[in-house]
């Protein structure tokens, strides 16, 4: 009864685009568009929506899709995950869709859920892309440094490996979605937010600075995540070109 499971956290609320996962664009909004990306892995066994908004829950049953409602105490996507995976004792490996990367590519998700359920070293999974030094120098676009192995060594919003010495380093940009095996989510959760997390405001620098292993692939493709309106728009932009 091992099973992998996709499960995409969406909330109504956001500081800067309200309601996003319920923005329609041609016909279907967001979090459906994420929905049918998830459905076209290979690895999944399970996709399951988990909201605490009863407007996203009626929008998924509208398109057929499986949802569940979630308390709405939860701070972070990490924590709503790990409600539903509580409840679903079949669950052993978990793949955290984010419900605003309506582009993600379904061999990405099943290279995250790949790691987790191959890689007996690895308790967390992730994807990495190569950057510029100059992408490197944006605090927005969170940056990795891996072990020779592609375990990740640390996450930064700064620049780094830092260029002592020029043309010598290789600069990573994270994408933001995990794997994990169910106990190293549950241990994530349960666990106490550390000094680096709270530096960085980055949940995954809880893991490391308690001894968990953090598998990274790196991938090819630049992310669409929608953020804000003129993420909106780019992804409006790409849809109709595509059409």
């Amino acid at each position: 009864m091992s099973k992998t499971a996709i499960i995409i956290p969406a909330r109504y609320g956001s500081s800067r685009l309200e309601g996003k996962p319920l923005i329609v664009v041609e016909g279907k909004p967001i979090i459906q568009w994420v929905y049918e990306k998830a459905q076209q892995s290979k690895l999944a066994d399970i996709i399951i929506v988990a909201t605490d908004d009863k407007r996203i829950y009626d929008a998924v049953k509208s398109f057929g899709g499986n949802v569940e409602m979630t308390s709405t105490e939860h701070k972070c996507g990490s924590d709503r995950i790990k409600e539903v995976v509580m409840r679903h004792p079949e669950i052993s490996y978990i793949v955290n869709l984010q419900g605003d990367e309506p582009l993600i590519k379904p061999e990405s998700i099943d290279e995250v859920a790949k790691n987790v359920r191959e890689d007996k070293f690895a308790d967390i999974s992730t994807l990495i892309r190569k950057i510029t030094p100059e992408e490197a120098e944006n605090p927005n676009l969170v940056k990795c440094v891996i072990d020779n192995f592609d375990f990740a060594l640390y996450f930064s919003r700064s620049k780094i490996p830092f260029e002592r010495n020029k043309d010598k380093a290789n600069f990573y940009g994270h994408l933001g979605i995990y794997g994990y095996k169910r106990e190293a989510l549950i241990k994530m959760t349960e666990l106490p937010q550390s000094s680096y997390e709270q530096a960085e405001s980055l949940e995954q620098l809880r893991a490391l600075q308690n001894g968990m292993r953090i598998k990274t692939s790196i991938v090819d493709f630049i992310p669409v995540g929608i953020d804000t309106a003129e993420d909106l728009l780019k992804f409006k932009n790409i849809v109709a070109k595509t059409l």
